[in-house]
């Protein structure tokens, strides 16, 4: 007998499958209910609703992305490596979460009271971690930041710009050398000394 929460991670994981694949809007309960072999008044037990179950996929893969990136910048002790680290991670995991990526810069889910606390939620953790970051990198003297906030809000901004081009296009599989350039520039700029 398969228990309460692993029903609603069987659920998830299929879900946030179809979900990738179609989109919010072409998916049906019906579908999700014929992928997990049931019918939907069992899927209703446990969510009330198509949006209920997305929600809950969201932040699944959000707490996937926040576990890697957690792994990925313990696993490495330069301040350096550790934004190198966290802009591969991060954006590497965009790939592969493709309905938190959906959740968190398509417009078209706007009227999701759950989209926008998301988003809110991410945008701090993320300006948070940066912070971190670059805290680590003045305390060892490896970086000479004048504002923590300002320069933490400036990253994010360059790696929100680099997703469009990097995943809706699709057209570069190995992304290693444009964020490579970019690391490049954010660590030594493009002044000569």
């Amino acid at each position: 007998m398969i228990n309460k929460e692993e029903f609603r991670k069987k659920v998830i994981l299929s879900a946030g499958q179809i979900f990738s694949h179609y989109g919010f809007k072409k998916t049906s309960m019906e579908e999700i209910a014929k992928a997990l072999k049931m019918g939907k008044s069992s899927i209703y037990y446990y969510f009330e609703s198509k949006e209920d179950i997305f929600e809950a996929v969201v932040l699944y893969e959000a707490n996937i992305l926040r576990n890697d990136l957690t792994t990925a910048i313990k696993s490495v002790e330069s301040p350096i490596d550790k934004m190198k680290k966290y802009v591969f991670v991060r954006m590497k995991s965009f790939e592969k979460l493709s309905n938190y990526y959906n959740a968190i810069f398509d417009k078209n889910l706007d009227h999701f009271d759950f989209i926008e606390t998301i988003r809110e939620k991410y945008d701090r953790e993320e300006l948070a971690i940066l912070r971190l970051i670059i805290y680590h990198g003045e305390r060892k003297k490896v970086f000479n930041v004048v504002n923590s906030e300002y320069t933490a809000m400036a990253i994010q901004t360059t790696l929100k710009g680099l997703e469009v081009p990097l995943f809706w296009k699709k057209k570069e599989v190995n992304i290693e050398n444009r964020l490579n350039a970019i690391l490049d520039v954010l660590f030594y700029g493009i002044v000569k000394k």
